[in-house]
C-alpha cells in the first residue's frame, strides 16, 4: 500500500507542477478523495525534485549551449544565455525573500490555514479569473531574448504568490507573462526555467527543515516516488509545450473552476 502511495504522489506531483492546476493543491485534495494520507508541505517538496530533474533533461539540449556560450566567440549566444541566467536571479529573490520570511516568523501559517480544503477552492476560482484575464490579453512579443529584468522581476514577484497553496505557480508566472506582453511559447519555456531554483530551494529547505520525519520512509518507496515524478513530469512539461502553443488556457480554466466546485461539494 505504502509502494501505492507513493507511485500516486509522484504521479500527481509530476503531472500537475507543470501545468496550471496546482500541484499542492492536488496532492492534498486527490489523497482525500482516495483516503489515502496527505503527504504534506515537506514531502511535496521532497518529490518535486523529480521534477526538477525533468526540467534538467529536457531543456538538456539549452544547458549544454549555455555552457559552451562561455568559451565561444559567438556574441550572441553569449549575451543571450548571460541575461537569461541574470534574470533567473532578478526572479528569484521575491520567493527566495518571501519564504524566509514564512519560514522564520509563521512556520505553521499554511499548514494549519492556506493548506484547508475550503481555502485551496477559494484560491483556484481566484486564479481562473486571472488566468482568463492572462488569455483574453492581446498577444505580445516578449521572449528569452528581448524581454528586460523588470518582467523577470514582476514575473518572479508572482513566482512568490505560489507559496500559496492552490495557487500554481506555472499558472501563476504563464498568466503574468502574458498580461505583460510575452509570446506564448516563450512564458511557458521562461516559466518552467525559473521554477528550477524556487522549487529546488524549496526542497532544500523542507529537508532540512523536516529531515528526521524522512527516517520513516524506505528508500524504495522515496526513489519510486522521485521516479514515478520524473517520468510524468516530462510528460507534462512537452504536452504544456505543445497544447498551450495553439490551444492557450481556456481548458485550464475550465478545469480550475471545476476543481474548486468539487471541492466545495466535498467540504
Amino acid at each position: 500500500m505504502e509502494y501505492l502511495e507513493f507511485f500516486l504522489y509522484g504521479l500527481i506531483q509530476g503531472l500537475t507542477e507543470f501545468i496550471p492546476v496546482s500541484s499542492t493543491a492536488h496532492l492534498k485534495v486527490i489523497s482525500l478523495l482516495l483516503g489515502i494520507d496527505d503527504p504534506g508541505s515537506s514531502l511535496s517538496a521532497i518529490i518535486q525534485l523529480g521534477s526538477i530533474l525533468a526540467l534538467f533533461w529536457y531543456f538538456r539540449n539549452d544547458f549544454f549551449k549555455l555552457i559552451r556560450s562561455q568559451s565561444t566567440k559567438n556574441l550572441l549566444h553569449y549575451f543571450l544565455y548571460k541575461k537569461l541566467l541574470r534574470s533567473i536571479l532578478v526572479g528569484t529573490i521575491p520567493i527566495v525573500l518571501l519564504a524566509w520570511s514564512i519560514k522564520l516568523f509563521t512556520p505553521y501559517f499554511f499548514e494549519k490555514i492556506l493548506r484547508s480544503n475550503l481555502s485551496i477552492a477559494l484560491v483556484s476560482f481566484v486564479m481562473a479569473i486571472f488566468m482568463y484575464i492572462a488569455e483574453i490579453s492581446k498577444k505580445g512579443s516578449k521572449n528569452l531574448k528581448n524581454h528586460n529584468y523588470s518582467d523577470s522581476f514582476l514575473i518572479g514577484l508572482s513566482q512568490a504568490l505560489a507559496i500559496l497553496p492552490g495557487i500554481s505557480r506555472s499558472g501563476v508566472t504563464i498568466s503574468t507573462a502574458l498580461v505583460s506582453g510575452w509570446e506564448r511559447v516563450e512564458a511557458a519555456k521562461f516559466s518552467f526555467i525559473l521554477g528550477i531554483p524556487a522549487i529546488s530551494i524549496a526542497a532544500v529547505v523542507e529537508f532540512i527543515s523536516a529531515f528526521d520525519e524522512f527516517s520513516s520512509f524506505s528508500f524504495s518507496t522515496l526513489l519510486l516516488g522521485l521516479t514515478t515524478t520524473f517520468v510524468s513530469s516530462l510528460f507534462a512539461i512537452d504536452f504544456l509545450l505543445k497544447y498551450f502553443s495553439s490551444n492557450g488556457l481556456k481548458f485550464f480554466i475550465i478545469y480550475r473552476v471545476v476543481f474548486g466546485v468539487v471541492i466545495l461539494l466535498n467540504l
